[in-house]
């Protein structure tokens, strides 16, 4: 495998990778024989940063978060691979999925779940509710649960309280995603308890993640004062967390024999890793580099997802417009969530059209050399939403690919 390690490509760092014109021969000579729109996941990247991943948890295991990979074959992967066990899923219809499918027999829940359907199949199945660990935040959603089976005439449901990690340095101020409204050690201990004198429950674990240190990068470009701001905020809002996380945890475990204590993402495996409260990470977008993890300084996985577009037409020298590219990521509506056209080097958007749903015209010197027929590979700036455009991945392996089905490709829509 020809590559070199971290190298500043125009703006970007990645890890494993050929330089810029050997990657587009060899993406397109592995899968020329296939019409576009074609995505592509690049094994030796994928191990790559897994490996890397694994360094940087510090001998903690890694669950892999589901919703950023959406393959079997690669949830497959990962987990075969020493450090890795056990996957964060985000629906519970995915996570009866993944243990009937034999991917794993350990999956964590990572939002709360109103599925009656799936819940009467949890309930109804041993060796499911042996492997699958329920998200709760508030006592009502126990109370639907037992609305559905009743606790005597169903195994123990596992149960993880989802703490919430966000800062609230003073007053009203709050700094990171809206998720759990248990904050406080208090808070918990009180779930627990309640939990605890509950019938047909069983609490194993504590999650807590911290969107606003792990998924915000510290380094945007061309925005010195807001990453100077990050990564102050990102500086206090750590040593607060890791004091908060602990005390939460002692008064759970008054309650419970906890099992595990979850936190982290790829933006922050090390720091939280380094976290004595905490006995396992996760991690997923990681495995494929997505662009959004371009803006961070400690860590950058190797790019590793690419998707391909055809030239259809030229409308002026310096234009190349492909067909399709809105493949926009969901989050805030900024230029941060745009697929970036990375292969060949020198493309950009036109500023008044961006990628469009059905055409995307493409500017720069670059695009002199395009011709109907050739094709601009793209990076997706989120992971998993790439497989929400595609029936199946190509994974290459050298000059090879070989298709593996996203989820979209198995018909498994777990997000509606």
């Amino acid at each position: 495998m020809n590559v070199f390690r971290v190298t500043r490509v125009t703006g970007y760092r990645a890890g494993v990778l050929t330089d810029r014109i050997a990657l587009r021969r060899r993406l397109d000579g592995a899968t020329g024989h296939l019409e576009t729109p074609v995505a592509v996941v690049d094994l030796a990247a994928f191990d790559d940063n897994a490996e890397r991943l694994t360094a940087r948890a510090g001998g903690k295991p890694i669950r892999v978060a589901s919703k950023s990979v959406r393959c079997r074959a690669l949830l497959e992967r990962v987990l075969a691979r020493p450090g890795w066990h056990g996957v964060m899923a985000y629906t519970l219809p995915e996570a009866v999925w993944l243990v009937r499918s034999g991917v794993t027999d350990d999956v964590l829940v990572a939002y709360p779940t109103a599925d009656r359907a799936a819940l009467r199949e949890l309930a109804s199945d041993p060796a499911l509710a042996a492997a699958i660990t329920l998200m709760v935040d508030h006592p009502s959603q126990l109370t639907l649960v037992d609305q559905v089976v009743e606790p005597g005439a169903r195994p123990d449901v596992r149960l993880c309280i989802d703490l919430d990690a966000s800062w609230r340095p003073a007053g009203p101020v709050h700094i990171g995603v809206r998720r759990s409204p248990v904050h406080s050690a208090a808070q918990a201990g009180a779930l627990a308890a309640t939990i605890a004198g509950r019938e047909g429950f069983r609490l194993v674990g504590v999650m807590c993640y911290e969107a606003h240190i792990a998924g915000v990068g510290d380094n945007p470009p061309g925005q010195a004062l807001r990453a100077r701001a990050i990564r102050m905020m990102q500086s206090r809002a750590l040593p607060e967390l890791r004091e908060r996380r602990a005390a939460a945890v002692r008064a759970v475990a008054a309650h419970a024999d906890l099992e595990f204590v979850n936190g982290g993402g790829t933006g922050s495996v090390a720091a939280t890793s380094a976290d004595p409260a905490v006995t396992e990470v996760t991690a997923g977008s990681g495995l494929y580099g997505p662009t959004l993890f371009d803006t961070y300084r400690t860590w950058q996985p190797t790019p590793a997802a690419f998707f391909a577009l055809s030239v259809v037409r030229r409308p002026a020298p310096r234009i190349a417009t492909v067909l399709g590219g809105g493949w926009v990521a969901s989050g805030a509506p900024e230029a941060s969530r745009l697929p970036v056209p990375w292969l060949p080097e020198g493309l950009r958007f036109k500023a008044d059209e961006g990628a469009g749903e059905v055409q995307t015209p493409l500017l720069g010197a670059a695009a002199e050399q395009l011709r109907p027929g050739d094709r601009v590979w793209f990076r997706h700036a989120k992971a998993g939403e790439l497989c929400e455009h595609v029936n199946e991945l190509q994974l290459v392996d050298g000059g090879t690919a070989s298709p593996a089905p996203t989820y979209r490709g198995e018909g498994r829509a777990f997000l509606g």
